[in-house]
């Protein structure tokens, strides 16, 4: 295929990448944006065409590789804004404090709650609380994983509806 004839057919066959364009970005302005990038990547790579193979498809792999490689770009570039006012934060001259004594109050509420729990859950739940895998527990307490992992689960379900304020 002659240079020319491929910019012409490019060019000619073209109509259809716009609306797989608004498709792929749902706005028109970013689908010409996307469509221009794409007859120009076209026009760039013409020497990997190879003749006789789809254009169409050629060109479709083409928008959509742009569009996805723009997309993962965005998507690492993001920056999220606070517009919220922060100089009171930044020039507060409050100190934070840690208060010992509720801090021990919640320990025993917690320890408390764990020991409250009902023996099937509480061995498995104290094992895996301690560092122990789910496979060692199973075998020191002769149960499948399977079981130990659903008692874990009931155990933390039941704690966390003891203990809502936390």
């Amino acid at each position: 295929m002659v240079v020319a004839d491929f910019d012409k057919s490019i060019t000619t066959s073209a109509d259809f990448l716009m609306p797989f364009a608004v498709t792929l970005t749902r706005e028109y302005e970013d689908a010409k944006d996307l469509y221009q990038e794409t007859l120009l990547r076209a026009l760039a790579n013409k020497n990997k065409y190879t003749i006789g193979t789809n254009l169409k498809a050629w060109l479709f792999t083409i928008m959509r590789n742009i569009f996805i490689n723009d997309y993962h770009r965005r998507i690492r570039q993001q920056v999220i804004f606070d517009a919220t006012v922060s100089d009171y934060f930044i020039n507060s001259t409050q100190a934070v404090t840690f208060n010992a004594a509720t801090s021990s109050i919640n320990l025993k509420e917690i320890h408390q709650a764990i020991l409250n729990l009902p023996d099937i859950f509480k061995t498995p739940f104290i094992l895996y609380f301690d560092g122990y895998k789910y496979k060692e527990i199973a075998d020191m307490l002769c149960e499948p994983a399977g079981t130990i992992k659903s008692r874990i689960h009931f155990a933390r379900k039941l704690l966390r509806a003891k203990i809502e304020r936390f």
